[in-house]
């Protein structure tokens, strides 16, 4: 059965203490949700250049590291479907998330799009191909797969008429690493997100969703406008049908993220938006 979840890093500034993250997880469950996708810097205390990063794309976690996130997330009876975690770590030493793993429950690894990475560059793809491989090989005798998490750099050409995302589908094997497909991210692109859904059939084992639109804060000096995640249903996203497909193919969990471009600045009314929108449709499939 396909779990609802909320990915971590949207707690960021609702999380701030113990009371504060169970508030928070606590709305989560209550709004229907049956999980939440943790993130290795997150569960862990992250050094400053980490937390400026994710700060500077909207995303503050603040001391979130300090928290007990095993038994809050058990308190909440929230389930954990994903730990996203770095490929540098994978690759030095494995066995510190193989722990973090076992310890929350959770048989996905996530590698998010690479800092600082030449995504145009074949040569560079095919090496974290090979990479990814790897790490894959290594988990999967502990009972882990890994996944890789797409952002919009993935649609840039490697040659012509090959882009990154091709090559990173055509050499990495399916028995060792898989995709949690972000699908804002490929419409933010200009790709067609359901196209990209079908090709990766069942490789899909994780789908990231969030809606694509504006939201008016001040008056605007010209007729465009710059667009964000917002709530699903709020956003110009055709939301349905990546859903259906999303069902179609077993995906284990349908993981919701937005960022910053929230309904009344509040992550929390935020999810619970969208989380009526995601209920109402799974429910109706």
């Amino acid at each position: 059965m396909t779990a609802t979840a909320v990915q971590q890093v949207m707690l960021g500034s609702v999380a701030r203490s113990e009371r504060s993250a169970a508030a928070a997880l606590s709305a989560i469950r209550e709004a229907g949700y049956d999980a939440i996708e943790l993130n290795g810097f997150m569960i862990a205390p992250a050094g400053l250049v980490v937390r400026s990063l994710t700060r500077a794309a909207g995303m503050p976690v603040g001391r979130a590291g300090r928290l007990d996130w095993a038994r809050l997330v058990e308190d909440a009876g929230l389930s954990v479907v994903a730990l996203h975690t770095d490929l540098g770590g994978l690759k030095r030493d494995p066995s510190p998330f193989i722990a973090s793993a076992r310890r929350f429950g959770t048989h996905l690894a996530v590698i998010t799009g690479m800092y600082r990475f030449d995504y145009s560059s074949e040569s560079a793809v095919r090496g974290l191909c090979e990479d990814l491989n790897s790490c894959g090989a290594v988990l999967a005798k502990e009972g882990v797969e890994l996944l890789y998490h797409n952002h919009n750099a993935e649609l840039s050409y490697v040659s012509p008429g090959q882009r990154a995302f091709d090559v990173l589908i055509e050499q990495t094997d399916p028995d060792l690493v898989n995709f949690e497909l972000d699908t804002y991210w490929l419409c933010e692109a200009g790709a067609d997100p359901l196209a990209w859904m079908k090709r990766l059939g069942r490789r899909m084992r994780l789908h990231h969703i969030s809606d694509r639109g504006f939201r008016m804060k001040t008056k605007h000096v010209t007729p465009i406008l710059t667009s964000d995640t917002t709530e699903l249903g709020s956003g110009n996203m055709d939301l349905d049908p990546l859903i259906r497909q999303a069902l179609d193919v077993d995906v284990e969990g349908i993981i919701l993220e937005t960022h910053r471009n929230w309904v009344d600045r509040s992550p929390i009314k935020s999810l619970q938006t969208s989380g009526d929108y995601l209920r109402s449709r799974i429910c109706a499939d």
